[in-house]
């Protein structure tokens, strides 16, 4: 089958880029994988993890890692899907061959001590697809039948069903706090912004400011419904805030600043940002961080104002996927359609097919577009 792979015995980690397609085994379920579904991937995203690979700017020590650990080479990415189950273990019970499927990428353990709390979101040991165990960017993906998340393709486009993973981070950035009535700044928007912007308003928020200094995700975002957009400044060091942004915020919400700030770019200065921006009281939401250190410029305000910070990871399971079913079916919000036409661009140049892969051509698309569509048949 053909694969998007990378191999340490064909390629040195930082010393090469992107990914390879390649033809490589198909998976089956072996005899004691009781739990296990066979699934015929149709359409995956390009998710801003799956950038971060192709750069080599991050989860080089989670891949490397863990084809250490399996004492293997090779690494199939990809996380995001939509496919059709085709093979099942005797112990499946949820999904049948033929049904249409998405899938958490959290493969997550269901012994240690948050999975036993329902906590699974956190668990201690898990796996995630496509990094850390063979992933979906392949014509075959074999799968636990717990990760599942059926899909009914008569209430949801398929590119969009594909990407139901990601839209989930914006609703569970987004349901930190009930946003019914808030003012909130979306700090950063790249793909996942985007979302949380037309989540936020489908939760309810009254008011929803994007912080972006690109101008044309700025555009994007006032088409996707954001109430006033405002490009940062860079501060005195490369970590500090922008001595001016907190002063347009507050000329944006009556001087109050915002109810909740989501940081979603991952800069230590937009951290700052966000912490400067949220009013007392206020929740900061931080889903974009990197690796490594960071300073907190202003901890004095963050402790006397009653600032809440809040780290968000992956989704709830299987919670958070419940209202992502809900928003996205839901066609009187506008959500689907909106990611279609302005996020996806109806598919033009966006959707790309396997069948005709290209890498410099998909890295242009990467490029041009903050979210991209493979599709495998």
């Amino acid at each position: 089958m053909r694969a998007l792979t990378f191999d340490n015995k064909r390629e040195d980690w930082d010393g090469s880029t992107g990914m390879v397609l390649e033809n490589v085994p198909e998976p089956r379920i072996a005899t004691g994988e009781v739990d296990q579904v066979l699934i015929r991937v149709r359409y995956t995203g390009f998710c801003g993890s799956d950038r971060g690979i192709w750069s080599r700017k991050a989860f080089g020590d989670m891949v490397l890692g863990s084809l250490a650990a399996e004492g293997g080479s090779r690494r199939i990415f990809g996380h995001e899907m939509m496919g059709e189950v085709v093979a099942v273990g005797s112990a499946v019970r949820r999904v049948s061959v033929g049904d249409t499927v998405s899938t958490e990428s959290h493969i997550v353990c269901g012994e240690c001590y948050q999975c036993r709390r329902g906590e699974y979101h956190v668990c201690s040991n898990e796996k995630i697809i496509g990094i850390s165990m063979d992933g979906c960017f392949a014509d075959l993906v074999k799968l636990p039948e717990r990760a599942l998340w059926p899909t009914d393709l008569a209430a949801i486009r398929p590119e969009i069903a594909s990407i139901q993973e990601p839209f989930g981070n914006a609703v569970h950035a987004c349901q930190v706090r009930d946003l019914k009535g808030q003012s909130v700044a979306i700090l950063g928007t790249g793909a996942i912004g985007q979302f949380a912007i037309l989540v936020a308003k489908g939760l309810g928020a009254r008011q929803v400011i994007g912080v972006e200094p690109d101008a044309s995700r700025a555009a994007m975002a006032i088409r996707l419904g954001a109430d006033a957009v405002v490009a940062p400044e860079a501060g005195e060091h490369a970590w500090s805030a922008d001595p001016s942004l907190r002063g347009k915020i507050l000329e944006l919400t009556d001087g109050v600043g915002v109810d909740v700030a989501l940081e979603m770019a991952g800069f230590n200065p937009s951290v700052n940002n966000a912490i400067s921006v949220v009013r007392r009281g206020g929740t900061v939401v931080l889903f974009g961080v990197k690796n490594g250190d960071a300073v907190v410029q202003d901890l004095h305000r963050v402790v006397m104002n009653g600032i809440r910070l809040e780290g968000v990871v992956g989704r709830r399971l299987f919670s958070t996927w419940e209202t992502t079913r809900r928003l996205l079916e839901d066609k009187s919000n506008g959500i689907e359609k909106a990611i279609w036409e302005t996020i996806l661009a109806r598919g033009e140049e966006t959707v790309v097919d396997m069948a005709h892969w290209d890498r410099a051509r998909f890295e242009a698309v990467i490029d041009r577009h903050p979210k991209a569509i493979l599709r495998w048949s």
